[in-house]
């Protein structure tokens, strides 16, 4: 859109703009709408200014009552107030009804002007899955799993991640599919399978809440760790970088997070802070 707005001809009135609406304020949409506030003031930078920064008009839309509702109250305002600051227009309460191509119409008659309309409200599992071997699934065709991570169907077919289901004994509603909860359940089926394999009885599965931490684009974050500890600010920013390093460390070893440590900081002053493609 940027591209063809620099297509037009310079002497076009009135300036153009670009209304972008997104249709979900967990994680992803927080994040996305401040990525999005980031990019378009450094499209300036690569010569791309026919769309003033102040003609990017963000609107995050929530069915719930407050942004990234299953985070503690103190993050999710936290998190409201960055947004705010940053210009982003915050519609909770809002529940979208339908989606036009030049909008999205809401509950109770409201639309909302939007050219690119982006949506980030939860997950949903493959289709094949509702109709695997006779497997159960819930609305959102995840495998639905015992405690052990076995199918509630076949001892012998484990599911873990976004595409299960697990509701724990101590907990009212199912394991919330986030990355811990998939590194937790993978690190468990590394001894679970094995045990299976041998006919032993399987360990038991614990799920473990770190907390959550949001980035709100360069040199903010928001958050809560074990505990409702809240986070925010430079330090909340220090702790995302730090949880970023762990995950490759995790990935790669060592050595090789420490060379691409190495490389981001190298390149700060010779790369784009921003990629174009």
């Amino acid at each position: 859109m940027y591209l063809q707005a620099h297509a037009l001809p310079s002497h076009i009135s009135p300036p153009p703009e670009l209304n972008v609406a997104i249709i979900g304020a967990g994680a992803t949409g927080v994040e996305l709408a401040a990525e999005l506030h980031h990019a378009c003031h450094e499209f300036v930078r690569y010569g791309l200014d026919d769309i003033a920064p102040q003609n990017v008009n963000i609107t995050l839309i929530e069915a719930a009552d407050r942004v990234l509702p299953v985070l503690p109250a103190a993050t999710s305002a936290a998190a409201e107030a960055q947004l705010a600051k940053l210009g982003i227009t915050v519609r909770t309460k809002t529940k979208v009804v339908a989606i036009h191509a030049d909008g999205i119409e809401c509950e109770g008659g409201l639309r909302i002007p939007a050219s690119l309309r982006v949506w980030s409200a939860g997950i949903k599992a493959p289709d094949f899955l509702q109709n695997l071997a006779g497997l159960e699934t819930n609305r959102i065709n995840q495998l639905v799993v015992k405690p052990s991570l076995q199918s509630t169907r076949d001892d012998n077919i484990f599911a873990f991640g976004d595409c299960a289901s697990c509701t724990l004994p101590n907990m009212e509603r199912p394991v919330p599919p986030r990355a811990q909860s998939a590194q937790q359940q993978a690190n468990y089926l590394v001894k679970a399978l094995a045990a299976h394999i041998q006919n032993k009885p399987l360990p038991i599965y614990k799920y473990s809440d770190f907390g959550s931490l949001i980035s709100l684009s360069e040199g903010n974050s928001v958050g809560s760790l074990v505990g409702n500890i809240n986070v925010k600010g430079r330090i909340a920013r220090l702790m995302y970088v730090m949880l970023y390093r762990m995950h490759q460390y995790s990935l790669h070893g060592f050595f090789k997070t420490l060379m691409l440590w190495s490389k981001d900081q190298l390149s700060k002053s010779s790369s784009p802070t921003l990629k174009l493609h």
